[in-house]
């Protein structure tokens, strides 16, 4: 029993070593090796970003179908039911209609019958009333209809549109599955690199890494200078690859040189050299 404590805290031991060690070594690390090291990060991290826009931008182009397409079906289905609320009323005026001329045929019956002009002119009313319901029926029948015609007209119109949009959406989440199933092995892999180059970068320089990071619309934090075109002197400025501000020849030596951690006094980003500034 009492062996078996001695190998776990022995393991414990060796694993708080191994720990300090490596603690050791981000601190020991020149400033160079940790402009590198953060330089590495932000390839990898950048990359990440980049799988992510391509990828990014689909899912929100077929949302956008999505709300479109529910929104056309909303509307054609609305459509449709005013045509049916058109055609139950024609149907409704033509039984109206017919019970009126029923009526009709009976009054005039009863005129035949009648004992007195009093009791005719009161039929031969209500015989006119009926009329008058079926020349309304008639009108309003009519009217319905060419309600009815303009309708189908939108809702053939809105049924394209509905059809194309389905396609079209049909084709984008298509076109984003083929993406996310040659990116995602890609992207997996990346942000494992990821997580493995912060392992080597001391932690507070991490911490300020993920912070600008996160302030930065582009996601970059570590920014290569860039130089413009030559002056007559053969002198090129320098300025820097995030906010494109100028940076001073002092500053610009300091991080050629690699010998301090230079930020960019705009906007805050790390500065290092160009390729070709190092071979320089």
């Amino acid at each position: 029993m009492s062996g078996t404590s001695t190998k776990a805290e022995s393991k414990v031991k060796t694993k708080k070593t191994a720990k300090t060690a490596k603690t050791t070594a981000k601190k020991d690390a020149t400033v160079a090796e940790k402009l590198d090291a953060l330089f590495n990060l932000q390839k990898i991290d950048s990359e990440i970003d980049r799988i992510r826009i391509i990828r990014g931008e689909l899912p929100l182009e077929v949302e956008d179908l999505e709300n479109e397409i529910i929104g056309l079906e909303t509307r054609t289905g609305k459509i449709q039911d005013e045509i049916d609320e058109l055609q139950l009323d024609i149907s409704n005026r033509k039984q109206s209609s017919k019970d009126s001329d029923t009526a009709i045929l009976k009054y005039k019956e009863r005129q035949n019958n009648v004992r007195n002009n009093r009791e005719y002119e009161s039929l031969s009313k209500e015989i006119e009333f009926q009329e008058l319901e079926i020349k309304l029926n008639d009108k309003r029948s009519k009217e319905a209809i060419i309600k009815i015609e303009n309708k189908n007209e939108i809702l053939t119109e809105a049924t394209e549109r509905l059809d194309m949009k389905k396609a079209e959406l049909e084709t984008k989440k298509a076109e984003l599955d083929t993406i996310i199933s040659s990116t995602q092995k890609d992207e997996n892999k990346l942000i494992k690199a990821s997580k493995d180059a912060k392992k080597n970068i001391e932690d507070r320089l991490v911490i300020a890494y993920e912070r600008l990071r996160g302030n930065a619309k582009n996601g970059l934090s570590v920014v290569e200078l860039v130089y413009g075109a030559k002056s007559k002197s053969g002198h090129q400025d320098a300025s820097c690859g995030g906010c494109f501000n100028k940076i001073p020849p002092q500053r610009e030596l300091d991080i050629v040189t690699k010998k301090k951690i230079i930020i960019c006094e705009h906007c805050g980003r790390i500065l290092i050299p160009t390729e070709t500034a190092e071979e320089a």
